[in-house]
């Protein structure tokens, strides 16, 4: 659909009928949308002048600063336009076209506004915004008309960005896929990680960006993909690498590259407004729109009895009656809400005769008594299309919530690690055969939670539910195969923890889900939903009052998102060097594992995941990290003392470098605030600065390794008598004891639920 300059929903439209329209060019994001905004303003307060009769003085400087600060605003545009013409070729002629347009504009307008010192304003002898009115109008619309195509053409240059870097990101998944060597790998998987972190700042700014809600929709669902396919990625890499004549191990792998390509290939359909082949996007149709639309319809012969015909309303509810066949012909919906779902279908279609019987009448004889039955009949035919509606959803929603209930112990899931670890095959396959059960009810589940969603974003939502479902569930089982395959194989665990979290996190997400579509089902909520980046209110002991949620505005979600983001990669880089270290009871690993597990829940609360509910929680979680760090400095220092080697002076220069940003760390987290703003200064400086001692900590662990291996090689770059080992030994059988894991997390409450996790480390 062409949008005009000025027929967006921030741009009036009272002036948008004065000053025409561009049919050519359409906008599609809030930026353009917003910077025409006060433009228009101004051209619509010239407009409205030079129809008033009184003009004083005042009036007539007011104009004339108006029409001088257009001029002076659309100089300075045009300067910015030209040199972004000068900086991309191939858009040049077309942006320096619309510069040239947009100046003379300018002008045009400055010099019909030049009325302030004139004595007679309406003389002939000088045109003036009063003289030649339709001037201005003219002037108005080729400013508006070059503007707009000025941002146009640059909104083109950001899709571009966005191209260019979904291009890299390909390249190098391709490389990823091709390698044999893990050092190669953990090389190219890094490469990867800055990769995809220039990916989700671009495509998180245009998500921000974008206009159409359905769209936004589903941009966040294909960067949801991305982000939780990297870890994916990782784990089931590093399996094929450590198993490669595993053909289960390959599928996984396979599938994870796959699936990536496929949420890469929709963000850029997305962006471009594009599909491959030219082929329109088929809209889904839902129960609940259908209803509405066919209700619209029967209400509209209030005022117009021959806008439509009868055959017209007939096949909208067949449509709608062929939709309820998935709730009527499902295992899953019970005996009584399908009984109550096909009398309500049958009694439709009574309605519907009854109505267009009268309707009929009507047209032929329009009666006071006809049009009395005319609306009974509509009545009636409504009422009965809102009980339909009210019984799917019951169905829907008792389903979903029964299903999310009976899974939540995971019980399947766990039974596929024990049985994996056990090398027992023949368990393994029930096992999985249970799993494809559970997918399939849950697959049915999101289904028939489309048809009840109520908006555009929430059906797309499950949709993206249903599709995680039916491709993480045997993801799942590929993993557990290769791990059943080789029990011993800790990469093969871990692959499975990662896939199995994937699957746990998606039946979190869809208890959030059920919630949302309760509530607009309600009218609890509008078509805009106000997102959360912060968790909902919990619990943090005892003393401690319930922290409500921060609702926080679009931009501060996108900065908390892709710090998020990158602090996750930082935990993989992390994890990946502390697999080089054959001595994983080594001191400086334990704190290195340690200090990536905590700053891995800090990424999952970014998300509103994880144990961590509050921002409380999260400042607290923050102060331990932060004195982990200071643990493992003074590791370091104990470790350089035994080192006689040039990169002696490096380490404790990076040891100190290391209390310092902890000690930082530890004070913002400490700091008091007050308020929703400062709350989220506070929660954005204590991820960004555990970001920053992740950057460190990925430096510092290669470093470490190397003067190990230098030892072990016989260069003697260690003392012969390490009292920092001793001490170690004499520590590190209970450095992950429960007391201390509890500790690590900063939350003694949750003592039992962390004793119980699987971090995602790498073995």
């Amino acid at each position: 659909m062409a949008t005009s300059p000025c027929s967006s929903s921030g741009v009036s439209s009272s002036s948008s009928s004065v000053l025409g329209a561009d049919a050519g060019l359409e906008i599609r994001t809030r930026s353009v949308e917003q910077t025409l905004v006060p433009l228009v303003s101004q051209i619509t307060t010239l407009i409205n002048h030079k129809d008033k009769p009184k003009r004083s003085d005042k009036t007539l400087q007011a104009i004339q600063r108006v029409g001088q600060a257009v001029n002076l605003a659309v100089g300075r545009f045009v300067t910015v336009g030209e040199a972004i013409a000068n900086e991309n070729h191939e858009l040049k002629e077309e942006m320096s076209v619309a510069c040239i347009e947009a100046r003379r504009a300018g002008e045009t307008i400055a010099h019909l506004t030049d009325v302030a010192n004139l004595d007679h304003p309406e003389s002939d002898s000088h045109i003036t915004i009063f003289t030649d009115k339709t001037g201005v109008v003219k002037a108005a619309r080729l400013l508006l008309s070059s503007v707009t195509k000025v941002l146009v053409l640059a909104d083109r240059i950001v899709i571009k960005q966005i191209i260019t870097s979904r291009n890299k990101v390909l390249a190098t998944m391709e490389q990823l896929e091709k390698v044999s060597s893990f050092q190669e790998f953990v090389q190219m998987f890094s490469q990867f990680g800055n990769e995809m972190v220039e990916f989700a700042h671009l495509t998180g700014d245009r998500q921000n960006d974008l206009k159409d809600e359905k769209k936004k929709a589903r941009m966040a669902a294909s960067r949801a993909v991305l982000e939780k396919c990297t870890m994916m990625l990782l784990t089931a890499s590093k399996t094929c690498l450590r198993h490669p004549d595993c053909e289960s191990a390959r599928i996984n792998k396979d599938g994870v590259f796959h699936r990536m390509r496929l949420a890469l290939e929709q963000v850029i359909e997305i962006v471009t407004d594009s599909r491959p082949n030219g082929e329109n996007e088929i809209a889904p149709i839902s129960i609940y729109s259908g209803i509405k639309e066919f209700k619209n319809k029967v209400e509209g012969l209030r005022e117009n009895l021959y806008f439509l015909s009868k055959e017209n309303l007939s096949t909208m509810l067949e449509v709608i009656l062929e939709h309820t066949e998935d709730f009527t012909d499902s295992a899953y919906t019970s005996h009584e809400h399908r009984e109550h779902i096909l009398e309500l279908s049958k009694q439709a279609k009574m309605e519907l005769e009854q109505l267009v019987s009268v309707w009929m009448q009507a047209q032929n004889q329009k009666t006071k008594d006809l049009m009395e039955d005319l609306e009974v009949a509509i009545l009636k035919t409504c009422q009965c299309m809102n009980d339909l509606k009210k019984e799917v959803h019951s169905a829907a929603t008792s389903l979903a919530a029964d299903l999310l209930k009976y899974h939540t112990d995971h019980m399947v899931l766990k039974a596929l690690k024990i049985t994996g670890v056990e090398g027992n095959l023949e368990a393994v396959a029930e096992y999985t055969c249970k799993l494809s059960e559970q997918k399939e009810q849950l697959v049915e589940m999101c289904r028939l939670l489309r048809h009840v969603s109520g908006t555009e974003p929430l059906e797309i939502t499950c949709i993206h539910a249903e599709d995680t479902f039916k491709v993480t569930g045997p993801q799942i089982i590929s993993a557990a195969e290769t791990l059943a395959l080789h029990p011993s194989s800790k990469i093969a665990k871990e692959n499975l923890e990662v896939f199995c979290e994937a699957w746990e996190s998606q039946l979190s997400d869809m208890s959030m889900l059920l919630r949302e579509i309760n509530d607009v089902f309600e009218g609890r909520r509008g078509e805009k939903h106000v997102y959360l980046s912060l968790p909902r209110p919990g619990k943090h002991n005892a003393s401690l009052k319930a922290l409500k949620p921060v609702k926080l505005d679009t931009e501060e979600q996108m900065k908390i998102a892709k710090l998020g983001l990158e602090l996750h990669l930082l935990t993989s880089n992390v994890d990946s060097e502390t697999e080089k270290w054959e001595d994983q009871e080594n001191e400086i690993v334990q704190h290195g594992q340690g200090m990536s597990s905590m700053a891995y829940s800090m990424y999952l609360f970014t998300r509103g995941e994880g144990l961590l509910k509050t921002t409380q929680d999260l400042f607290h979680q923050a102060e331990i990290f932060a004195s982990e760090g200071t643990k493992l400095a003074s590791a370091l220092h104990a470790f350089s003392d035994q080192v006689h080697d040039d990169d002696k002076p490096l380490l404790l220069l990076e040891a100190e470098k290391l209390i310092s940003m902890c000690k930082q760390l530890q004070i913002t987290a400490k700091a008091s605030v007050q308020g929703k703003s400062a709350t989220f200064t506070k929660v954005d400086a204590c991820i960004l600065k555990t970001r920053n001692v992740m950057t460190l900590l990925c430096q510092l662990l290669p470093l470490c390794c190397k003067l190990l291996r230098k030892n072990k090689a016989g260069n003697g770059c260690l003392k012969p008598a390490p009292p920092w080992r001793e001490d170690r030994i004499q520590t590190g059988t209970n450095a992950y004891t429960p007391e201390r894991r509890a500790e690590t997390f900063g939350i003694k409450s949750l003592e039992n639920h962390v004793t119980n996790m699987t971090f995602l480390e790498s073995k």
